[in-house]
């Protein structure tokens, strides 16, 4: 029975420590990641602005009638999205219409042409709003972990294997 009291102390601190901490840690964040294709800026543009079935965190998506759209990713959490700016094929930004989930904010990418290719930098101007989820997407996950994903697809999807950069 001691051993019972002695592990749920130990949760019971680690969980405090946690909500301590992540109520100290700043709620706004900005997180930038950028990487270089082969493609031209049209082609990169075309593809983040169409269907997500290359990205492999979707497993499903649709339109909504306000011109909003939704997806869900492979744990079935559903997040509905909005189009902050639309400017072909150099800039797209996208925000988090969802207001009860516990973050937010706004993916902005740009695209700009290299060479025979182009660049595509996604900067994240997130706001996370749970004290223990702020604690675990700081620590745990990391801030840019979903957008080195993002990137990294888009790299699967036209057949290259990108480095991505800060």
């Amino acid at each position: 029975m001691k051993w019972v009291w002695i592990i749920g102390g130990t949760l019971l601190f680690l969980i405090a420590v946690m909500a301590v901490v992540g109520a100290m840690l700043p709620q706004s964040h900005r997180a930038t990641r950028r990487a270089r294709y082969r493609q031209r800026p049209e082609a990169i543009y075309a593809a983040i602005a169409g269907p997500p079935d290359w990205r492999s965190d979707i497993k499903a998506f649709g339109a909504l009638p306000d011109g909003k759209w939704w997806e869900q990713d492979s744990h079935g959490n559903k997040i509905t999205y909005a189009l902050v700016e639309d400017r072909p094929p150099t800039r797209r930004a996208v925000r988090i219409a969802d207001k009860k989930l516990p973050f937010g904010g706004v993916w902005t990418m740009d695209i700009a042409p290299e060479g025979e290719g182009s660049s595509l930098r996604i900067t994240e101007d997130g706001e996370v709003y749970n004290v223990f989820f702020r604690f675990l997407s700081r620590f745990i996950f990391g801030h840019t972990g979903t957008i080195e994903n993002h990137l990294r697809d888009l790299g699967r999807k036209f057949g290259e294997t990108i480095q991505v950069e800060e």
